[in-house]
């Protein structure tokens, strides 16, 4: 099954957003890993992915290849349903 990763950061304006898509994605059992690029931790993974805007929400396949990506903006949840079961 494709994964969803979201990037946020604590003083984004828009990452509460996608803090509730994670939460109503987690309700329909979609796999999401969340990264806090205000840590050490989440900034080497966004760094990894190229992360220049927040909040970033990537999908990616079993192999980590970036399918979707959504950067400095919040999807809908149906836009992320529909990329994640593509």
């Amino acid at each position: 099954m494709n994964t969803v990763k979201i990037f946020y950061k604590d003083d984004c304006p828009m990452c509460p957003m996608a803090k509730r898509l994670k939460d109503n994605l987690l309700e329909k059992h979609i796999p999401v890993s969340e990264y806090n690029v205000g840590t050490a931790d989440g900034l080497a993974e966004a760094t990894f992915y190229g992360v220049k805007a927040l909040p970033t929400i990537i999908i990616e396949d079993e192999k980590e290849n970036e399918l979707f990506g959504w950067r400095g903006n919040v999807p809908t949840l149906d836009e992320v349903l529909s990329a994640v079961k593509g």
